[in-house]
């Protein structure tokens, strides 16, 4: 399974240039069966890599492009009328878009509050109710959806609520030099990338199987368990940077993602069990999104990245504090 992990990861290279973290954990995400939030800059391919991977797993792809108009039903679908042979008239289901395998969420960040709920359901239950009646979604299913940092008018910032659903937030870097002229080389000749399918359905819910088999000891439970309570600033004995920058910590799903982050992570590199080196190269996916900075934390500039980076090197490892 790991060699076809790393089959899968080599074709999307084909297409997709450098970004290595982001393609790396929106796999994991897959893997461990959750919804990924990948947040950057314009035009760094957040969407082009999305689209890739969803070929080269062959799973059926639908894109969602949020806007301030956007409505609920036009993401979960609607009833309407239709005639039948013999003249009579009746309700008929029209699925939305949200009927996919792989549901990629563009800039769900300028929806209003209303809309963006609509995919809530759907990524806790797997099912979507419309008007009392309640529809399965597709196996495997994922929401994989993308923001842009940048504050500008006409965005509705997501909900912690909503946020805590995503297992993991990926920020997609700006590329370097190299990267920028192989990215122009690649997209303004006439040479057109073929991708090959590398997995499909199947064989994916067979490797979500095998992550979940992945063993972890009760050393690195507490571990992963000592850097969820370390977000936390009212807990007895939490550390002086956590108290003076941090109004909020990581729930429970904080450390439900640190786990399953790090069990997808040592099945891509072949192994059966979880290792300290797993917890620590997920942490920041798994907790940069639930950890809400206070006043004085945003006003020095302190960002949640460099929090974590802060508690991984003062939680000794494999000690419960």
């Amino acid at each position: 399974m790991a060699e076809q992990l790393q089959r899968v990861r080599e074709e999307i290279g084909k297409f997709i240039v450098g970004q290595e973290e982001a393609i790396e954990y929106t796999l994991f995400s897959i893997l461990a069966d959750g919804h990924a939030l990948l947040e950057g800059l314009p035009g760094m391919g957040k969407t082009m890599l999305i689209r890739t991977i969803s070929k080269v797993l062959d799973l059926s792809f639908s894109r969602i492009q949020f806007t301030p108009d956007l409505m609920p039903a036009d993401i979960t679908g609607t009833n309407i009328i239709q005639r039948t042979e013999s003249g009579m008239q009746q309700f008929e289901f029209q699925p939305g878009p949200i009927f996919s395998q792989m549901v990629l969420a563009d800039e769900i960040n300028r929806a209003t509050p209303k809309t963006q709920s609509a995919l809530l359901e759907a990524m806790g239950e797997k099912t979507v109710t419309i008007l009392g009646d309640t529809k399965p979604m597709a196996k495997p299913f994922f929401v994989l959806a993308t923001q842009n940092p940048i504050e500008m008018e006409g965005t509705y910032p997501l909900p912690e609520a909503q946020m805590d659903r995503f297992l993991c937030k990926i920020l997609v870097p700006y590329p370097g030099k190299e990267e920028l002229i192989e990215i122009v080389k690649r997209t303004t000749g006439s040479q057109n990338v073929q991708l090959e399918k590398v997995m499909d359905a199947e064989r994916l819910i067979v490797a979500q199987q095998m992550v979940k088999e992945v063993l972890v000891a009760d050393e690195m439970l507490e571990y992963a368990a000592d850097l969820v309570v370390a977000t936390h600033p009212k807990e007895d004995g939490a550390l002086p940077f956590v108290k003076q920058y941090v109004m909020y910590g990581s729930g429970p799903r904080g450390f439900q993602s640190i786990i399953k982050l790090a069990k997808a992570r040592a099945v891509y590199n072949g192994r059966f069990h979880v290792a300290i080196a797993d917890i620590k190269a997920v942490a920041k996916p798994a907790l940069r999104h639930r950890i809400l900075l206070n006043y004085e934390g945003e006003a020095t500039g302190k960002t949640t990245d460099a929090l974590i980076e802060e508690i991984l090197n003062e939680i000794p490892q494999g000690a419960s504090s």
